[in-house]
């Protein structure tokens, strides 16, 4: 993390756990009904009613998931309440609140603190959702945050990974492989940075694909177009892992086997640009990337009417009898099994 050296530190020892959490969280508002109580006791209250929840956490550790010397805090705090919610606009559900747990090295100040927590109150607002709870500590290595997300759906409308049929129609949103990219192009300008501190970098050829990296956006749109288009999928999943594994995952979910067409994928074309500067194949980019947090389906073919003019939803294949496999069928009309080969946090390499 590059540091202005003039730059006022306030040391969060001065304020105390308690203290910090209440500084942090001072200017956050309630926006659901189902909240009754937020942040300032014990616990938080919610109220469901008749509603199923939907519950889902993830962890974000430096040196694993972010890395600050290009990753502002503004945006991670952004970032980390963003993937979260994800998951629970892939369960075909409303998200409504999430707590924020954060473990920080003495190396962080409180304006730091401040920067990041402004991220994470700037994805409420947009995303309208409460901030009802967590936890601050102490960190020996760096920070980390934790971010459980909560959610509501009526039980009748949850999609699961295990749903998809044979002959359903395979569905993506938005487009893919950019947010990879935009990591490849952030890694190289880090590079280059440590040779010459005095090189600035020229990134305006990369803006899409770098946002879709530093300040991705969860599909809460598709949740709402989809029961506007009265469309229920059969299977959901958020491609946060690369394509191919999210593919697989449903397959295995639901016992099923997958025909994916290559000319069919929807790339950004800065995708296509970046990938022939880079020398790397945007098939393999878009199977493996990950980060993309676009929402992978499977339809009824019967649904294909109501989705079929709409510019959010490409149709990228079907899916066939679990025997036959799941398969990538190229350009050249040849089958290749699909492999999972994205992203793995336990991979050391």
């Amino acid at each position: 993390m590059i540091e202005d050296k003039n730059e006022k530190k306030t040391t969060l020892s001065e304020l105390g756990e308690f203290g910090l959490i209440e500084h942090l969280t001072a200017n956050f508002s309630i926006k659901n009904k189902t909240t009754i109580l937020g942040i300032g006791d014990d616990a938080a209250i919610l109220d469901f009613k008749d509603k199923a929840v939907v519950v889902s956490t993830d962890l974000l550790v430096e040196g694993v998931h972010f890395d600050l010397s290009y990753m502002p805090l503004k945006h991670l705090g952004y970032k980390a309440v963003v993937v979260n919610l994800s998951d629970i606009y892939a369960m075909n559900a409303c998200a409504t609140q999430v707590t924020v747990s954060i473990a920080v090295s003495n190396r962080f100040g409180l304006e730091a603190l401040e920067a990041l927590y402004d991220g994470i109150r700037t994805a409420a607002s947009i995303y309208e959702i409460d901030v009802v709870g967590g936890d601050t500590t102490s960190s020996q290595s760096g920070l980390t945050i934790s971010v459980t997300a909560i959610g509501e759906v009526n039980a009748s409308d949850a999609v699961k990974r295990s749903g998809a049929k044979p002959n359903d129609l395979l569905v993506v949103t938005g487009d893919i492989g950019a947010a990879y990219l935009g990591f490849q192009v952030l890694e190289r300008e880090k590079e280059v940075f440590k040779v010459n501190p005095n090189n600035q970098p020229d990134l305006d050829a990369y803006t899409y694909i770098i946002e879709r990296q530093l300040k991705p956006e969860a599909r809460k749109d598709i949740v709402q177009l989809l029961q506007d288009l009265e469309v229920k999928p059969t299977s959901m999943i958020d491609i946060s892992d690369g394509l191919s594994s999210e593919i697989i995952h449903l397959c295995k979910q639901s016992n099923v086997g997958c025909d994916l067409y290559e000319e069919k994928i929807p790339l950004d074309p800065q995708v296509i640009s970046t990938c022939e500067e880079f020398n790397l194949d945007s098939t393999t980019i878009a199977l493996s990337g990950g980060e993309d947090y676009e929402l992978l389906m499977t339809i009824s073919q019967e649904d294909y009417p109501k989705i079929k003019a709409n510019p959010n939803l490409t149709v990228i294949g079907y899916m066939t009898d679990a025997r036959s496999g799941m398969h990538l069928v190229t350009r050249g009309d040849e089958k290749i099994p699909l492999k999972a080969q994205g992203w793995n946090s336990l991979n050391k390499d």
